[in-house]
């Protein structure tokens, strides 16, 4: 299987991006294809080989690996798997693309696979970076119902078959949205603890839009997605939750105030998932109220 990789910069990481591109072309068996997507930015100096796109603005993440994959033609299918990378991180073994050639050839249900993210120093891995509920021991493999963004690796067929990410998502829970599309379709998702990408710990907060997006996506995601009797319920919950971890007072403005943002402006088109779907969540561990 012809595996390629999308890689999105800011290009303000070179080192660490150029330490990425090295451990994606040591990778075991035929080399791996990339692409660079400078997202409003100059891409670095890359190493020979390495295909580069520049675009004149941010289109943001989804729309950033958006452009990466028609790189590999329409929809990829240039090529049979695509990795989708940060570029602050780093492939930690040599077998990675080899795992994904194996672990797609054995099953031709699985779609997605979400890797494990590890911080280099200590190799712990966050509770947030482990795709389910009961997120105690990333050491465990295991279908799952969403994935991780920057360090996942998709069959291209799905692409085709269920389209890209949402671009006008920009920041946060795109992954999500597309994970719904393609259990919807049929296909499934495995978290694998052995595909590690390494990757300094850090807090999502740290993005200046982090309060406003998730909110705003959250609900854009519910109404793109969700039968219409689940829309409420799972915002509900979700608002519950937010205001449990007592976010400080102008974090509290930002959410709501993307909250509504989510609920006044264009979401893309509706396509809500089959009830057998829902189910198929539930029995997965992670009903789509959660």
């Amino acid at each position: 299987m012809k595996v390629g990789a999308v890689i999105i910069t800011m290009g303000n990481r070179p080192q660490e991006l150029r330490a990425l591109l090295d451990s994606v072309a040591k990778q075991e068996g035929d080399p791996v294809e990339v692409v660079v997507v400078g997202n409003g930015a100059p891409v670095p100096e890359v190493p020979e080989g390495v295909r580069t796109v520049e675009l004149p603005e941010n289109l943001g993440i989804p729309g950033g690996r958006n452009v990466g994959i028609e790189a590999f033609g329409p929809g990829g299918t240039d090529v049979d798997i695509l990795l989708f990378l940060d570029d602050d991180g780093l492939l930690a073994t040599l077998d990675t693309a080899r795992l994904c050639r194996e672990a797609f050839a054995a099953d031709p249900e699985l779609g997605i696979i979400s890797f494990r993210i590890a911080d280099p120093d200590t190799g712990e891995t966050q509770r947030r970076h482990v795709p389910r509920l009961r997120a105690s021991d990333p050491m465990r493999s295991s279908r799952v119902t969403t994935f991780l963004g920057g360090a996942n690796a998709v069959r291209t067929k799905v692409l085709a078959e269920v389209g890209g990410l949402p671009g006008e998502f920009f920041y946060a829970h795109e992954e999500t949205d597309l994970a719904w599309r393609a259990l919807d379709a049929g296909w499934m998702i495995d978290y694998r603890s052995d595909m590690v990408l390494f990757h300094p710990t850090t807090a999502p907060s740290r993005h200046a839009v982090y309060h406003r997006m998730v909110a705003r996506n959250r609900v854009w995601l519910a109404r793109r997605n969700l039968p219409a009797p689940l829309v409420p319920v799972y915002l509900g919950v979700w608002m519950l939750l937010t205001l449990a971890r007592r976010p400080s007072g102008p974090a509290l403005k930002a959410w709501f105030g993307g909250f509504k943002e989510g609920w006044t402006t264009p979401c893309g088109p509706r396509r809500p998932m089959k009830w057998r779907t829902v189910w198929r969540l539930t029995r997965l561990g992670r009903p789509p109220v959660i």
